[in-house]
C-alpha cells in the first residue's frame, strides 16, 4: 500500500546523528522553491504571443530515439559532439521570455520544455555518466549527501536564479494542480517518463499531456500488475497527494488513462502492493 509516511533506519547512531543535523541545516535555508513565484503569480488570459520551441523540437527528434520496448533513450554522445551550443542558445532564448505576457498553457509549455532541456544540459556537462544523482551539484547542505543537480540554481528567468525543483514543485505542481505535469518532465533516467521528440507548445498541450499519460501508465515502467498484484512506479508514491492522497486516488487515475487488457485488469485491484524505479541514465549507449 502507497503512503505518504516513509520508514528509515540508521545503521548507528553517529549516522543518525548526521543525517539530522543536515536535514536542519538544510531546512534552516530560506525556501527556494518560494523566490521565482512572483514571475508566474499571473497569466495574459487571451494572450496570442506564442513562445518558439522548434529549435528544442528539432533537437529532440534528432538525439532521441525509441527502443524496442518503448523507452525513449537520448544519444547524449552525438548530443553532446554536435548540438551543445544549439542547445544552450535555445535555453537563453526561453528564458528571457517574460513569463507574465504567456497564457497559462503557454506558462506550462515554457517551463516544461525548459525543465527538460535544462536537464539534458546538465548531463551533457558531466557526461559519461551512470545516473543523475551521480551529478551533484549542491544547492543545499543535504543534496550534498543525496545527490542530483536538482536543488541548485541552474538557470535565470528574468533576472531570478530557479533550481529544477524550483520548476517543478514550486511552480508547475502549485500553480496547475494537475498529476500530469509528472508526465511532462524527464529527470534523464530510465525510470521517468519518456522525453517526448517534439517540444510541448501551449497550443497543443492538452493532447500532448494526455498522450504522455497514457504513454507512461501502459508502459511497464508506470504499471506492473501480475497474479492479482499492482506494482506502480515510484512516481505514484512520491507524490501520492498529487494523484488523488491514496491508494484509490492512485487507481482511479490510472484507470483515466490505462488501455486494454490493463483497464479490465485495474477493475480487480484495490490496493497498490509496491513501488519500483530506475534511476539509470536514459542513454541510447548504455
Amino acid at each position: 500500500m502507497l503512503s505518504k509516511a516513509k520508514t528509515w533506519r540508521a545503521p548507528g547512531m553517529r549516522a543518525m546523528c548526521m543525517v539530522a543535523t543536515l536535514v536542519m541545516a538544510s531546512n534552516a535555508t530560506p525556501s527556494a522553491a518560494q523566490e521565482p513565484d512572483g514571475l508566474f503569480a499571473t497569466a495574459a488570459a487571451g494572450s496570442t504571443i506564442k513562445v518558439d520551441h522548434s529549435a528544442w523540437s528539432g533537437l529532440l527528434a534528432k538525439h532521441v530515439k525509441r527502443n524496442a520496448s518503448g523507452l525513449n533513450e537520448v544519444d547524449y554522445a552525438g548530443f553532446r559532439a554536435t548540438d551543445l551550443a544549439p542547445l544552450r542558445a535555445y535555453i537563453a532564448a526561453i528564458t528571457r521570455v517574460d513569463p507574465a505576457t504567456l497564457d497559462r498553457p503557454e506558462q506550462f509549455a515554457l517551463l516544461a520544455n525548459l525543465y527538460n532541456a535544462k536537464t539534458i544540459e546538465i548531463v551533457l556537462d558531466h557526461y559519461p555518466v551512470a545516473s543523475i544523482k551521480d551529478i551533484s551539484l549542491g544547492g543545499t547542505v543535504l543534496s550534498v549527501v543525496t545527490g542530483g543537480p536538482w536543488k541548485k540554481k541552474v538557470v535565470e528567468i528574468s533576472g531570478t536564479p530557479i533550481s529544477l525543483d524550483d520548476i517543478e514543485h514550486g511552480l508547475l505542481r502549485p500553480i496547475f494542480k494537475d498529476p500530469r505535469v509528472h508526465y511532462a518532465l524527464n529527470c534523464a533516467s530510465i525510470g521517468c517518463p519518456n522525453l517526448r521528440t517534439e517540444a510541448f507548445t501551449g497550443e497543443q498541450l492538452e493532447t500532448q499531456l494526455d498522450a504522455a499519460a497514457r504513454e507512461f501508465i501502459n508502459h511497464s515502467r508506470g504499471v506492473r500488475l501480475a497474479d492479482g498484484k499492482l506494482r506502480v512506479s515510484s512516481i505514484y508514491s512520491w507524490f501520492i497527494e498529487d494523484f488523488g492522497g491514496d491508494d484509490d486516488g492512485v487507481i482511479a487515475h490510472l484507470k483515466k488513462y490505462a488501455a486494454e487488457p490493463l483497464a479490465t485488469q485495474l477493475n480487480t485491484v484495490t490496493a497498490v502492493n509496491d513501488h519500483f524505479y530506475d534511476w539509470a541514465l536514459n542513454d541510447v549507449g548504455r
